[in-house]
């Protein structure tokens, strides 16, 4: 089935659709989320990314991320792909967006607006093999060592948003 995103303007104004991987090969800007599930010792859910992906395979990320379909709203979206790959939801908020382009050598390019939702639940994940090879809790001093010690197991996106995601929740 083809999937497309929504392509936007750097302030996030959409300006048309495009197939996924079209946008990934042409370095398109579009809409995506990253969701960041908190349990309730404040440990981090984890998701490592299936080795099937089509990019960043065996990687390290957060709870759940992906980009919404045309006329879905983001939040919406959001719901949809933990459901999917994660095997539940929960209450979420959005705390901020962010802009990055990484390039990666299948000759694919993320270039998304990211905005990134909070959540917290003490629901175990019933994990989609297709999506996710394994996840785990673990807190953000813990994460933040791993990532000093070997970046390279952890996406670029994660690396870029773990910061502010960790400042807004030692907030609340």
């Amino acid at each position: 089935m083809e999937e497309f995103v929504i392509l936007v303007d750097q302030n996030d104004r959409e300006t048309g659709t495009m197939e996924k991987m079209q946008a990934h090969r042409e370095a398109m800007l579009h809409r995506a989320f990253s969701v960041f599930v908190f349990n309730s010792s404040g440990e981090l859910m984890l998701q490592q990314r299936a080795f099937s992906k089509y990019h960043s395979p065996g990687l390290w990320t957060n709870t759940c991320c992906s980009h919404p379909r045309p006329g879905e709203r983001t939040e919406d979206a959001a719901h949809r792909r933990m459901m999917e790959e994660m095997g539940f939801d929960c209450e979420m908020e959005e705390v901020f967006s962010f802009t990055y382009k990484a390039a990666f050598d299948n000759d694919l390019t993320e270039h998304e607006v990211d905005h990134v939702f909070i959540g917290v639940s003490d629901q175990l994940p019933k994990t989609n093999p297709e999506e996710v090879e394994s996840y785990r809790f673990a807190g953000m001093d813990q994460i933040r060592n791993e990532m000093m010690l070997n970046p390279e197991n952890f996406t670029v996106w994660f690396r870029i948003a773990f910061e502010r995601v960790d400042a807004y929740y030692k907030k609340k």
